[in-house]
């Protein structure tokens, strides 16, 4: 990469932007074309009657990923971001009237547990958590601060560990690990629930996806003026470094000199690019929207199959009902009809939803109307989609009846427009099929089949949720860095000059996603 043309990346979601602010301040020089008007990606808001209100992630987990961005480039997550921490991580009810809070102290959930379900419950509850906390921890390093994870190695890092192995259950899906961990059917079905965090089915992930309640329980964390606060930041940071934003940029195609990515062309210009990073769904390779070319970048098993997509609702209103915190999940009664029913692409009547009380700090609501978001999972977009309104109104029926039958009202009713189905998440995300998460992570060799960050056309890069190491805002934000240190160790490999160093510095060393105790927890 002896070419002195910008890296260009395309797509400003939370992948784009960790990698260009961190290419940035290497010194290199950046352009991001975004073909919405703002950043963040699916770091969305939409207009309410009380202000913008999220319609895509609702809190940030994982906050030694987000601390080790901004120390890397010479900043403190502490002075650009407020963020507070929630006590309650959910609360949860079931159709029976039962009412489970997960709290952020462990004890203080084992006490709920155990006064919900009994003394058997609070025993599983705490021998899960333990097994939650070994797979996290085991396969944090090899797999997800790993640029390019190697399957012979960490093949070896499990059969070191037996007691690794049985955490696995490698030969179990999520669910039937669960119905074996926990005597409380209800417990299972909470705890299932995370596979739809990465776009799953609790009957088609595998078991190891119960790392995933460790993550959660290590904290999450409301921030000030909202989620999309966190791309605007990163967005400004990397302006403070030169690089430039270019929105309403329809990208069309790529050009490609000598076998290697030499320009991006959009609706209005062509760029010249020494390397272009993706954000975007990789499935938009493999469907040919950047040209022929990218369309071999990276192999079919990579996309496909996809996740589940999502029917969300972002809206503001007066509440009327049993009390809620700032995430409260309502269940249904029966969670494998509901999951049968979406892997046969059918809405299920009676789905399990989940709230955020944006305005709420805890369980304390504001005066006046809340911004809430509603999401209930969905399938992915198959053919042609409905008509757009038969949809909206079905799917606001079927979620505004279902909170009325826990008592669950709001003043005014919102309206079909504040609605958000599959088939507008692909009009947004060109080529996802609505699917949120990218690939389906169903499968044992699932999280091996993602795309990595180099793809198989020289200077062709990819970032986001869909990339390795997969879907939620952690992993996207990971996504980044990975990308990014890519980028920047084939530039060095390629020049002339060999250069061992860049303006700017940037650290590559890896950056565990488990707490830093030196650091402050936040207000």
């Amino acid at each position: 990469m002896a070419d002195n043309s910008p890296i260009v990346i395309i797509g400003a979601g939370i992948g784009g932007l960790a990698a260009a602010l961190r290419l940035a301040h290497a010194g290199q020089a950046v352009t991001v074309l975004e073909r919405h008007d703002t950043p963040g990606g699916k770091l969305r808001t939409l207009p309410s009657l009380a202000g913008p209100v999220d319609a895509g992630p609702t809190v940030l987990t994982l906050r030694p990923v987000f601390e080790a961005l901004f120390r890397d480039v010479g900043e403190s997550l502490n002075d650009h971001l407020t963020l507070h921490p929630e006590t309650i991580l959910a609360r949860h009810y079931w159709p029976d009237g039962t009412m489970l809070d997960i709290d952020s102290d462990p004890a203080r959930s084992a006490e709920n547990v155990e006064a919900a379900f009994g003394s058997r419950a609070r025993h599983d509850f705490l021998r899960f958590s333990a097994r939650a906390k070994r797979l996290f921890e085991g396969f944090d390093a090899p797999m997800m601060q790993a640029e390019e994870p190697n399957l012979t190695r960490l093949a070896g890092h499990v059969m070191r560990d037996p007691g690794l192995m049985r955490a696995m259950a490698p030969m179990r899906t999520l669910a039937q690990m669960l119905r074996a961990e926990f005597r409380e059917p209800r417990l299972a079905q909470l705890f299932g629930r995370y596979a739809t965090y990465v776009g799953g089915s609790p009957y088609g992930a595998p078991a190891i996806l119960g790392l995933i309640w460790h993550a959660e329980s290590q904290g999450v964390w409301r921030i000030d003026g909202g989620m999309h606060r966190l791309a605007q930041v990163l967005e400004g940071l990397a302006r403070a470094r030169g690089a430039v934003f270019h929105y309403g940029a329809h990208v069309t195609g790529l050009e490609h000199h000598a076998g290697r990515v030499s320009a991006v062309k959009t609706n209005a210009a062509s760029h010249a690019a020494s390397a272009v990073l993706f954000n975007g769904d990789p499935n938009a390779l493999s469907a040919g929207a950047l040209g022929q070319a990218a369309r071999g970048a990276i192999p079919a098993k990579a996309t496909a199959p996809r996740s589940l997509s999502a029917n969300v609702m972002a809206f503001a209103a007066k509440p009327s009902g049993p009390p809620l915190a700032h995430h409260t999940v309502f269940f249904n009664a029966d969670p494998e009809a509901e999951f049968r029913a979406l892997e046969r692409g059918q809405t299920y009547p009676d789905p399990t939803l989940y709230i955020c009380a944006q305005d709420r700090r805890g369980t304390t609501a504001p005066g006046g109307p809340e911004r809430f978001e509603i999401i209930m999972n969905a399938a992915p977009e198959a053919g042609t989609p409905p008509s757009p309104q038969t949809e909206e109104t079905k799917c606001q029926t079927i979620i505004l009846s279902t909170l009325e039958r826990f008592g669950l009202t709001f003043s005014p009713d919102p309206e079909p427009r504040t609605l958000t189905t599959p088939g507008m998440f692909d009009q947004l995300f060109p080529h996802s099929h609505g699917s949120l998460y990218g690939r389906s992570p169903h499968g044992m060799m699932a999280a091996f089949a993602r795309p990595t960050a180099r793809t198989q056309l020289r200077g062709l890069y990819l970032a986001g949720g869909g990339a390795h190491p997969g879907a939620g805002l952690p992993m996207a934000t990971l996504s980044g860095r990975h990308a990014a240190e890519a980028i920047l160790k084939d530039r060095i490999s390629t020049s002339p000059s060999r250069r061992t160093a860049m303006p700017g510095g940037m650290s590559t060393a890896s950056a565990t996603t488990a707490p830093a105790p030196s650091r402050s927890s936040g207000s």
